[in-house]
């Protein structure tokens, strides 16, 4: 089998799964259109034709966007062209994966009932009044898949962008006096491609140095994918301020592993350029390594690891006791380390004088609710158990960021994107 023909085979292969999808989703988009047209028959035309038009405009725009996803490369599709097409995408589906399971319900809830009259020689006008009271499942389906599709679109435009200053003291037993009041500043999770304009990177950044803090880190995930998404902050970031410094260190998504490169040639060109933009911004990344701040002779230690997880679809390169060596001396340990699964399978088991593990990635699923003191819930609670906030455990602490921007849903409900500013107290 020549090389030609394998190209063909492979094209015809991908261009018939790719019909095969669309089918299914159109059989889908059929079935639920019956629905939604069952459930608003009786409204006024106005009412109809405005439902009718939304949903026909979310249906084509997420036709027309999956045949470019699958015939197109989307990390090169215009910033703003591509936020709102992923946003168009995620309204479609939120309202159909909501309603369709209430449409099934009402439908086999019929067939059944349908079926039992049938076999007990019922009237038929008997199952047309129980079609007709059954019809509340359809409506609540309409209903609550409206109700999401509203949220997350309020998610998007008003919400995605509500960064809050996240505050908290950390008691370190035997702290220094030097380093007693030492406040850092801790950001995570950029994710530049996924913002359609600067202006939130540049309120980030001023919010960042009305702070004044001692130290910034920056915890991983510059990047969805593309060194080339940082172009438009890059005489931006480099703003950002801080007495002793800004360090950083790199998450999942900056390695390139989610994109087809034509070869690791330009994987690893893409990766270096990452790095290189960290380097521009003036920020001291740690490739597991460290750095030694030192007062009156009393030294804290800042550690850097590559990104390290528990999840094998996620790249593990981080190397903690190649960075932890030579640090251990210093009073005080802090640990930059993306993935948050590091801190129980490693960190605190290792490693027990790592006084604060600094994290990110979870972005607490962009997705949930947050009322201190009330409740703290996030689907992100099922995948990690440590996802947004402070834990500790024993005399270590973790801080898993929310993080700053956003990736798939293109906006926040519930969970707003953060700066954390630790002070480091005496116990």
């Amino acid at each position: 089998m020549n090389k030609h023909f394998k190209t063909e085979v492979v094209i015809l292969y991908f261009c018939t799964m790719i019909v095969l999808v669309i089918f299914i989703f159109v059989l889908l988009d059929l079935y639920i259109f019956r629905g939604l047209y069952l459930s608003i028959h009786s409204s006024t035309p106005y009412v109809k034709w405005l439902i009718y038009g939304i949903y026909g405009f979310l249906t084509l725009s997420f036709y027309i966007a999956f045949i470019g996803y699958g015939v197109t490369d989307y990390n090169n599709w215009n910033r703003k062209f591509r936020f709102a097409v992923m946003s168009l995408m995620i309204l479609n589906l939120s309202f159909k994966l909501i309603a369709l399971p209430f449409f099934l319900v009402h439908d086999v809830k019929n067939l059944f009932e349908f079926i039992y009259l049938k076999l007990s020689s019922k009237p038929t006008s008997e199952f047309s009044n129980k079609i007709s009271r059954a019809g509340f499942l359809q409506k609540s389906g309409l209903i609550l898949g409206g109700t999401m599709m509203g949220t997350l679109l309020w998610g998007m435009l008003k919400t995605a962008y509500n960064l809050k200053i996240n505050r908290a003291k950390i008691a370190i037993k035997g702290l220094p006096d030097e380093f007693v009041g030492l406040k850092i500043a801790q950001i995570s999770d950029m994710h530049l491609g996924s913002f359609a304009t600067t202006a939130p990177i540049v309120h980030l950044v001023n919010r960042i140095n009305e702070l004044e803090a001692d130290i910034v880190l920056f915890t991983g995930d510059l990047v969805n994918n593309m060194a080339t998404e940082v172009e438009p902050f890059k005489d931006i970031l480099g703003n950002i301020q801080a007495k002793l410094g800004v360090f950083s260190s790199l998450g999942n998504h900056d390695y390139g592993e989610y994109v087809n490169w034509t070869s690791q040639q330009a994987r690893d060109d893409n990766h270096r350029a990452v790095i290189d933009w960290h380097k521009h911004f003036g920020w001291d990344i740690l490739l597991n390594e460290h750095r030694i701040i030192e007062k009156s002779g009393k030294k804290l230690a800042i550690i850097g690891v590559e990104n390290w997880s528990t999840d094998h679809y996620f790249p593990s390169k981080g190397d903690l006791q190649k960075a932890y060596a030579g640090t251990e001396d210093a009073a005080v340990k802090i640990l930059l380390s993306h993935d948050p699964s590091h801190w129980d399978a490693q960190v605190n088991q290792s490693f027990k004088d790592v006084h604060i593990t600094f994290s990110g990635h979870t972005h607490g699923f962009q997705f949930g609710i947050e009322i201190p003191g009330i409740i703290k819930w996030s689907p992100s609670k099922y995948k990690y158990k440590q996802w947004a906030g402070l834990y500790s455990k024993e005399e270590q602490y973790i801080y898993v960021n929310r993080g700053v921007g956003f990736i798939g849903y293109n906006g926040r409900v519930g969970i707003q994107p953060e700066v954390a500013l630790i002070e480091l107290v005496k116990c």
